[in-house]
């Protein structure tokens, strides 16, 4: 066996405890940059968790926006559309207005010509209520289909209501006389000419 001395056993000892100083501080540091590696991996772990939040947090502020906008512009369609049919909805109650005015002419009109038709065909009756000496004054409105006034010289004679029935016209007078028309009177007409006076009863 080979023989070592003790001075190179010493130098080798010395080596050796040179070495392991060497790895216990080589272990350090591993251990140092193990540490800074960990603590740098939670560092980017931290940091993509708090990205990740942040870009889900910015996506759905953006698709808020998107759909608050997207309901606006459907509201400001919808309105725009009830615009227009409130628009056409005061157009047609115009239209029907008019219509309604139109109507209420035209029934005074037919009426007038169905009763100077009725007033030729057959006996008729009306309630005279005034008789004035003609003065080309017309007293007659056009609104009042009802009345209709038969020239017989010197006199215009001024009659109220068209009847079929000598009761309706009878009627009539007593309400005309009730509310002052004292010397109203039924008479029988017939072509636009007064046949006679009628009794009142």
């Amino acid at each position: 066996m080979p023989f070592i001395e003790e001075k190179d056993l010493f130098s080798l000892h010395k080596d050796l405890e040179k070495s392991q100083n060497t790895n216990i501080g080589l272990l350090d540091q591993i251990r140092n940059k193990n540490k800074e590696i960990k603590r740098l991996n939670v560092q980017r772990y931290t940091l993509i968790s708090v990205l990740s939040v942040l870009v889900v947090c910015v996506m759905g502020v953006f698709a808020y926006v998107s759909g608050v906008n997207q309901t606006q512009q459907l509201l400001l369609n919808n309105s725009a559309r009830y615009t227009v049919s409130t628009d056409s909805l005061d157009a047609t109650k115009k239209q029907i207005e008019a219509l309604r005015r139109e109507n209420q002419e035209l029934s005074v009109v037919q009426d007038y010509y169905l009763a100077n038709r009725l007033i030729e065909q057959q006996v008729v009756y009306s309630v005279q209520v005034k008789s004035l000496r003609d003065s080309n004054l017309d007293l007659t409105h056009s609104g009042l289909t009802n009345t209709f006034v038969v020239k017989s010289n010197p006199f215009l004679r001024y009659s109220v209501g068209v009847f079929e029935t000598i009761d309706e016209a009878r009627t009539f007078r007593n309400h005309l006389v009730k509310i002052g028309f004292d010397d109203a009177f039924v008479a029988s007409y017939q072509n636009g000419k007064r046949i006679k006076i009628e009794s009142p009863y």
